[in-house]
């Protein structure tokens, strides 16, 4: 193993540093170096080993890997710009942020109304009115308007460092990035496109400056994290991290050395091996600790209830260990409690007495109900009264619900009541993707419409959807 030192943006090492094999104790390498500056370098590291795909070990002395604990991803600055580099570097953090007095809000469960955003998209549009559109600095910008809305909380998609320059596609004529998110490229470190300053391992303050001005507005905030796959894909991805460290721990394989896809995006996390297990707690304390961040979203969350196998748990360590974790204690946990591969627990995820669901059943009933379906009545009912034909045997009962009509998957509520199908042409995908299960309604004409009596329609019935969801 060995330690790359870099000049800030070079792409070749100036000091490359063997780990002494005499600081190695039981399989953990050290080593402190003496006389460097926070911002004045990055790092990374390679490591050697067998080469032996079949069973899972794929060790190459010629990759440069990151740190998987790397609080900066460097080179990621700028959104759309192409790495420069065809390796991914580490920088460190200063930490020096003063919070002051400011406090979490720490808001009671039934009394959360959680407002989904990504970050870019929320002021991108010129009609934002932000000076910094598109960044930390500009959602920071809009605070009051949230606030005026009546939101507790803002659930923000993926903002661990991504690649949106990765998997990049054109399609008539437009570039189309990765914009998502959901490819997390590291896990300590915050997006370094999403923030205002072009000032290396500044990311972090602006980000914690944002969240000081939330919480000194009572809403919390609630990050979407994905745990269950990286953007290192399947066999045919690249190699910039965890394949490289130890891929047969970090990723769920098969007898032959190939990645289970649980997640359908290449790989599985694996979650429930005990070194994987302790780098995802040691992931949510870092952001309670040092960013006091108020709650997690956990993306297809009943992958971390799976075994190394890929066969589901009837006690998940890792489920078990964030829901009893002390520091986790007043922390809102968000299972979407279903996976790609076909588990879904809705009404049936390992709780812990700390667990909320994204209740999938919700959405689709009342859907269902709203648009004229008499006949999803006694189900819209239980809905309405708390799910408790789903929820009755969970301790916290009521409070374990996360009703929602609408997310970041498939349909807007303006959708709702303007299409009857999903239209995607754009993305490229020839309308593949997503559900075709939307329980829409086009209120007569598909698409938008100058038709006076249809608008006043759609928007009754968009009101309607409201009402009912702030009643449930």
């Amino acid at each position: 193993m060995e330690l790359l030192l870099y000049k800030i943006g070079e792409k070749d090492p100036y000091a490359i540093l063997p780990f002494p094999e005499e600081c190695k104790k039981g399989g953990v390498f050290s080593m402190i170096v003496y006389g460097l500056e926070i911002g004045e370098f990055e790092y990374a590291y390679r490591m050697d080993g067998p080469y032996e795909p079949e069973k899972g070990l794929i060790f190459n002395k010629e990759h440069v890997l990151l740190d998987p604990y790397a609080e900066v991803v460097t080179g990621q600055s700028k959104w759309g710009n192409q790495q420069k580099n065809e390796h991914y570097h580490g920088s460190l953090s200063r930490n020096v942020f003063d919070w002051g007095k400011s406090k979490n809000p720490l808001t009671r469960p039934e009394d959360t109304i959680i407002y989904e955003l990504h970050v870019r998209g929320f002021t991108k549009n010129d009609n934002s009115g932000v000076a910094f559109p598109g960044t930390f600095a500009g959602l920071e910008e809009k605070i009051p308007y949230l606030k005026e809305l009546g939101v507790t909380a803002v659930e923000l998609m993926p903002i661990f460092e991504f690649d949106e320059t990765s998997d990049i596609r054109e399609f008539d004529g437009n570039i189309l990035p990765n914009y998502w998110g959901y490819n997390t490229l590291n896990f300590f470190s915050p997006n370094g496109a999403y923030a205002a300053t072009d000032k290396p391992t500044e990311e972090g303050t602006e980000l914690k400056k944002l969240i000081k001005t939330f919480h000194d507005n009572g809403i919390e905030v609630i990050l979407d994290v994905v745990f269950n796959h990286t953007a290192e894909g399947n066999e045919n991805g690249p190699v910039f991290s965890f394949k490289g460290i130890d891929n047969n721990v970090y990723y769920m394989l098969t007898p032959e050395g190939e990645y289970y896809n649980f997640s359908g995006c290449g790989n599985t996390f694996n979650c429930n091996n005990a070194a994987v297990r302790d780098f995802i707690m040691q992931c949510l304390r870092h952001w309670v600790s040092v960013y006091h961040i108020d709650g997690f979203r956990f993306d297809l969350a009943s992958i971390l209830g799976r075994n190394e196998d890929g066969s589901p748990l009837d006690n998940p360590p890792l489920l078990e260990s964030i829901g009893e974790d002390p520091l986790l204690k007043d922390v809102k946990l968000i299972a979407e409690a279903w996976d790609a591969g076909g588990m879904y627990q809705v009404g049936s995820f390992p709780s812990y007495d700390h667990w909320s669901q994204w209740n999938g059943k919700y959405r689709d009933d009342l859907r269902s109900f709203l648009k004229g379906d008499l006949w999803a009545a006694p189900e819209a009912a239980k809905r309405l009264t708390g799910s408790d034909d789903l929820y009755a045997a969970y301790s916290t009962k009521y409070n374990t619900s996360i009703n929602f009509l609408n997310c970041h998957d498939g349909f807007t509520l303006y959708d709702m009541y303007t299409y009857n199908q999903k239209h995607n042409e754009a993305n490229g995908w020839n309308n593949t993707d997503g559900t075709d299960d939307n329980r829409s309604w086009n209120c007569g004409i598909e698409g938008p419409t100058d038709d006076e009596e249809i608008n006043k329609l759609r928007f009754k019935m968009v009101n309607n959807a409201m009402t009912t969801l702030m009643l449930s």
